[in-house]
């Protein structure tokens, strides 16, 4: 039974809410190429929301495009018709009630099917509302007898669709991990990640932070192996609003980037490219690790991406960052570096967690088109290594292909190079065979992957 309030709500009053944002900002995600956090937080920096309704906006907005097979599943289980055949606004408002029926226990049943239902009433007008009503109401009646496909008859499709992954990259991942560690991967891939704080040490003290955690009553632990990044749980407020942010003390970076700006080993007064820099975050520890003294060409493609660069470090005191258009693939210098390092365009599927429309967004053949360009991008950085330099190649993918494959491809490619085993600049514990390589399932960070060769003298 819905409540008075609830009954008369207005159109007016609808559209301030997070629900029926996170139907429009879902709306707009599937008939455009835009990826989920941007239209996000476009709309959460649009202003009309309390911090209470940002927080119900992005957990289901991010939540919904993280379970959408599973959701899609059980809506046309229960739809009486062509559930495909809905218009996006009418499957976006039932994944919304749905959602919050399946997975946020403290939204009551009856509040979590009204504003969908109000949503179409709105838009469609009753009849289908009333459908949408009847559908929501019965899965919930029902939550309990839902039927899942059957592992025995096509375990790939089981998981793809408990866990709620495209087909073939569960397929792909049984076929090299088994199901047990697939299965652990894919329950990783669907969890709500944490807030990954770097502290910046010329600035501040790793105690100091944590001691201002402990006075605000955060959860948090230490990445072991990594004094100076700490994962910060169940955060209700914005930590990029914060003193500590804003005053440079600490930068939000995952432990997997961290790791790879390790591999570059700069010193103070070495002379850095990063060809694939924006929106600045290996730069800025790579500054940090180079004690602010040396020199940092921070190339980006696009113009628009180097304001990031730029506000990022004077945010954090570096003056030793210089922001540059070029494109990785053709950028050429008479000048070359001590290192160079490449974190290049990938398939990312060792950040899903935080980019759940990864998922949905990608297919083999465009993956075979990502290699392509990463090769194209180390052959030309190779260009830019003086004799005895290190050029560093880094992803946020678990992919072989894009990963050791391409590694091994480059050692080929140019025996001018020699690989440089990860171990000496990074812990064991996040190597593999000479390389950095990190999985969500295994190491509790993003999925990574990082190289370092050294240009023979």
């Amino acid at each position: 039974m819905v409540t008075t309030n609830e009954q008369n709500i207005s159109p007016t009053n609808l559209k301030k809410t997070a629900r029926y944002k996170a139907v429009k900002i879902l709306n707009r995600y599937e008939r455009s190429d835009a990826y989920i956090d941007k239209l996000l937080n476009n709309e959460l920096r649009s202003g009309g929301l309390e911090s209470r309704d940002k927080a119900l906006l992005t957990e289901l907005v991010n939540g919904i495009v993280r379970w959408k097979a599973k959701l899609d599943w059980i809506l046309i289980g229960f739809y009486h018709g062509e559930y495909q055949k809905c218009l996006n606004i009418i499957k976006n408002a039932m994944r919304v009630g749905l959602y919050q029926i399946l997975f946020m226990d403290r939204i009551p049943i009856p509040a979590a099917i009204f504003e969908s239902v109000e949503i179409v009433k709105q838009i469609q007008g009753e009849k289908t509302a009333a459908i949408v009503n009847g559908v929501l109401r019965n899965i919930a009646r029902n939550i309990h007898n839902i039927r899942y496909p059957k592992i025995e008859d096509d375990e790939t499709y089981y998981y793809a669709i408990l866990h709620s992954h495209q087909k073939w990259m569960v397929k792909r991942w049984m076929e090299r991990f088994g199901a047990e560690e697939t299965e652990k991967l894919l329950e990783r891939n669907n969890e709500r990640p944490p807030v990954s704080v770097r502290v910046n040490k010329i600035k501040a003290n790793v105690d100091d932070i944590k001691e201002l955690f402990d006075v605000h009553e955060l959860s948090y632990e230490i990445v072991p192996d990594l004094d100076c990044s700490i994962y910060v749980y169940n955060t209700k407020f914005d930590i990029t609003s914060t003193d500590l942010y804003n005053t440079g003390k600490i930068s939000i970076q995952d432990p997997s980037a961290t790791l790879a700006s390790m591999l570059t080993g700069a010193k103070p007064g070495d002379f850095v490219y990063d060809l694939c820099a924006a929106p600045g975050g290996k730069s800025f520890y790579i500054a940090e690790m180079m004690q602010n003294q040396g020199k940092i060409i921070a190339c980006d493609k696009y113009e628009s991406k180097l304001h990031i660069i730029n506000k990022g470090k004077e945010r954090l005191g570096f003056d030793i960052i210089e922001a540059l258009e070029a494109d990785a693939e053709t950028y050429t210098s008479d000048e070359k570096a001590d290192v160079v390092i490449c974190d290049a365009p990938c398939s990312g599927f060792g950040i899903i967690s935080k980019k759940p429309d990864i998922k949905w967004s990608r297919d083999l053949d465009e993956l075979k088109k990502i290699v392509n360009l990463q090769k194209s991008i180390l052959n030309n950085a190779a260009n830019l290594v003086k004799p005895g330099g290190a050029l560093v190649y880094s992803t946020c993918t678990i992919e072989p292909e894009e990963n050791t494959e391409v590694a091994t491809w480059f050692l080929e490619s140019h025996p001018e190079f020699e690989l440089d085993p990860a171990e000496k600049y990074i812990s064991e514990r996040y190597c593999k065979d000479g390389m950095l390589q990190t999985y969500p399932h295994i190491h509790g960070i993003d999925g990574a992957f990082g190289v370092r060769f050294i240009k023979k003298s």
